[in-house]
């Protein structure tokens, strides 16, 4: 949901498309956790439920799909470049590899990836170091990046 908001205040000046958001809850769970969050607090875009499959924030529609096995997710359907892996769960090479099988070209892990196979960047630390091949990344823990700046 973070990830969310940093891409809708960019607003014209983006070049990410955000196709789909995979909430097993549904699209009224989904419009509802996109809309509240008990740490961010209220999102002040305009966030609605366009129908059952489809949210729309600040006028951008976003399909929401349901499933909490990633080789059953539609991303090669919806022609899905990058996935954001935010669950936590699919932190491996095994795991995150589900994502591309079902058709993302590539995965970021927002938490420490569990193994030595998964490159490691975070912004102002060795961001230059990425390269554009690798499939699967970590962007490290939300305290690496906060302390990064340090």
């Amino acid at each position: 949901r973070n990830f969310l908001r940093c891409w809708d205040g960019r607003g014209a000046n983006t070049m990410l498309n955000i196709v789909a958001i995979n909430d097993s809850g549904g699209v009224k769970q989904a419009s509802h956790l996109v809309k509240y969050d008990s740490v961010l607090g209220t999102f002040e875009a305009d966030v609605k439920v366009i129908d059952d499959t489809h949210i729309s924030i600040d006028g951008k529609s976003i399909e929401i799909v349901s499933s909490r096995d990633p080789l059953q997710l539609p991303w090669k359907a919806l022609g899905v470049d990058l996935v954001i892996e935010g669950t936590g769960v699919f932190i491996d090479t095994p795991g995150a590899s589900k994502h591309i099988q079902a058709g993302a070209s590539k995965v970021l892990i927002t938490a420490p990836a569990k193994g030595d196979d998964i490159p490691t960047y975070v912004l102002g630390v060795n961001a230059d170091q990425y390269k554009h091949s690798d499939k699967i990344i970590s962007n490290a823990s939300c305290t690496t990046n906060g302390l990064a700046p340090f």
